[in-house]
C-alpha cells in the first residue's frame, strides 16, 4: 500500500514531540486520531513504535530510549501510579517511559478507537487502562 505522506508527517511531529517531552498524551492521541491512526504499539525491547492506521498501512519508528533496563518483575500498580502522574501533567513521556519501563513493563498497545491502553511485562502479564472520560 502506498503510505499516506501527510499522514506519516503527522506521526513523525507527534513521535518526535511526545519523546522531547513537550506534548501530552491526550493532545498525542487526538493528533494521531485525526492523521488516521487507529492504534499504535510502542516495543521499549526494541526501541521501536508502530503506528497503524485504519487501513491497515504501517509506519514504525526507531526512537530514543531511556538508557536503563526494564525490571524483570511486572509491577501494575506502579504502571497505573505512572499513568495517573502523566493524567495529572506532572509525567512527561521520557519519565514515563523510565517509571514503566523500572515497573517491568516491555512495551504497550494504546487502541485510539477502543479507547484504552494495553501495557505488557515479561511474562504476558497485561494491565488496561482506559482512557478518561471525555
Amino acid at each position: 500500500m502506498q503510505q499516506d505522506t501527510t499522514a506519516q508527517a503527522a506521526i513523525e511531529d507527534y513521535a518526535r514531540r511526545s519523546h522531547a517531552g513537550t506534548i501530552d498524551f491526550g493532545s498525542v492521541v487526538r493528533g494521531l486520531a485525526a492523521a488516521g491512526v487507529a492504534s499504535y504499539h510502542a516495543d521499549y525491547r526494541r526501541r521501536e513504535t508502530a503506528y497503524y492506521l485504519a487501513d491497515d498501512t504501517v509506519h514504525a519508528l526507531h526512537l530514543p530510549a531511556p538508557d536503563i533496563a526494564i525490571a524483570d518483575g511486572f509491577n501494575a500498580e506502579a504502571v497505573a501510579a505512572a499513568v495517573r502522574g502523566a493524567q495529572r501533567g506532572e509525567v512527561a513521556y521520557p519519565d514515563f517511559m523510565r517509571l514503566t519501563m523500572a515497573a517491568g513493563c516491555v512495551g504497550y498497545l494504546v487502541w485510539i478507537d477502543g479507547r484504552q491502553v494495553q501495557y505488557f511485562g515479561r511474562r504476558g502479564e497485561i494491565h488496561v487502562e482506559h482512557f478518561p472520560q471525555r
